[in-house]
């Protein structure tokens, strides 16, 4: 199954303020400015959950990103577009007592892909139920892994990831786990 492309978004300004909308192949087409939302799902080991993405997606499919993420549909905002994503990409809920958290946003550029991003953080220790159509796999890494694969190998993840990582890994400070053989796909 491939991505919807007629799926409608909020197309917005410099300011992130809303100006129109138009479908989703559009919007990736032409490179017009819109809202996404990026999820890192942290374990009590200070490990990080990463998907590789379906090969169907129109964007960087088969490449690794963050817990999670997507778009801001049409009328809608950030905050709800984040409990939305953990639903649909993961088949999780977070508990009410520890709700995902604001780390930053990030201006709209070409790493995000013309897109105005909020980054957040959240609690999580699975199990998650991965969407087929979103997600090809997933695993949970130490940021230090995290830190050597990119390096080594950043054309393996989504442009937006690059970007956005070494922000969040200075937010999450030293892992708790040393990686381990495992941890690399």
């Amino acid at each position: 199954m491939g991505q919807d492309l007629s799926e409608l978004f909020d197309v917005v300004d410099e300011h992130d303020r809303v100006t129109g909308r138009a479908p989703r192949g559009e919007v990736h087409a032409r490179g017009l400015r819109h809202r996404a939302v990026h999820i890192f799902a942290v374990n009590a080991a200070g490990a990080v959950f990463l998907h590789q993405r379906s090969l169907t997606k129109d964007t960087f499919p088969g490449r690794w990103n963050s817990s999670c993420a997507g778009h801001v549909a049409a009328g809608d905002d950030y905050d709800p577009t984040v409990l939305r994503e953990l639903e649909e990409e993961l088949g999780w809920n977070p508990a009410p007592a520890a709700p995902p958290v604001r780390l930053f946003k990030v201006e709209a550029r070409p790493e995000t892909g013309a897109e105005f991003v909020w980054v957040y953080r959240v609690a999580a220790e699975g199990p998650f139920r991965l969407n087929p159509d979103e997600i090809r796999r997933g695993a949970w890494f130490a940021p230090g892994e995290i830190d050597r694969w990119v390096a080594e190998r950043p054309a393996e993840f989504a442009t937006s990831f690059v970007f956005l990582w070494p922000r969040v890994r200075a937010l999450l400070g030293a892992s708790r786990r040393p990686p381990t053989a495992g941890d690399r796909p």
